[in-house]
């Protein structure tokens, strides 16, 4: 099965390092990606925006012989949603780690600090507390070494989506921060967080209690976790 891992905001393919052996020991396919803007910190980010980061997606897919599983963590998991939507017959599953299907209308954080065309990693002081679990000192600074200031407008423009199939499309959380069992408390009250979540038909859930960023904390589980995910597929890989 191909695999196409989409890092979440200030990351590139590199951060998957230690998450993709488990995935090609399994005999998977495996697609890091290194969204537009974020080749390196010296990359101009002007004009790049939420739709750009979909349609790079969309070109990987396009790519590819049969369906994928994509998978996307934090930020992510928006731009997973967008190509769910813009090719729902391709998508055999989508992978949400920490992170969700954003909806209509929607933007994925438009109250982080910018720098112009640039929103660079904050201060740690910025996150909640939930964000931060596992994340030792000797992480904290590794992640900040690495870090590429993200393009404002990915994380300021709207998402707009067209094709309900994208509900069709089989789905997985990787509940890291809040429990599987409190998002579908939010889903049961109606909570906004969880709207578009909860219009997808079918939807399964693994628990990988840690930070928000388990590729860093929980990088060996993390990979079991997307196994276990990929497993619910269909072994048919090929798409419409």
């Amino acid at each position: 099965m191909d695999i196409i891992l989409v890092p979440g905001f200030w990351l590139d393919a590199s951060s998957w390092e230690e998450v993709t052996p488990a995935l090609v020991a399994a005999g998977h396919t495996v697609h890091p990606l290194t969204l537009p803007g974020l080749e390196s910190v010296d990359s101009s980010r002007a004009g790049i925006g939420l739709r750009t980061h979909i349609e790079a997606v969309v070109d990987k897919v396009d790519s590819l012989e049969g369906k994928a599983v994509l998978v996307g963590h934090s930020g992510g998991g928006a731009i997973i949603h967008g190509v769910a939507d813009a090719r729902p017959g391709r998508v055999a599953r989508t992978v949400y780690v920490d992170s969700g299907p954003l909806g209509e209308g929607g933007v994925i954080n438009d109250e982080l600090p910018d720098d112009g065309d640039d929103i660079p990693l904050p201060p740690w002081e910025l996150f909640e507390d939930e964000d931060l679990v596992d994340l030792t000192d000797e992480l904290k600074q590794a992640f900040r070494a690495r870090a590429i200031p993200e393009p404002k407008g990915v994380a300021f423009e709207q998402q707009h989506l067209r094709d309900v199939r994208r509900y069709e499309v089989p789905a997985t959380v990787i509940a890291c921060q809040f429990p599987s069992s409190l998002l579908k408390e939010w889903m049961d009250g109606g909570h906004p967080f969880t709207a578009e979540l909860a219009r997808i038909r079918s939807v399964d859930y693994i628990d990988l209690p840690t930070g928000h960023w388990p590729q860093f904390t929980k990088p060996a589980e993390l990979g079991q976790a997307i196994l276990a995910a990929v497993s619910r597929t269909g072994q048919d890989s090929r798409g419409s």
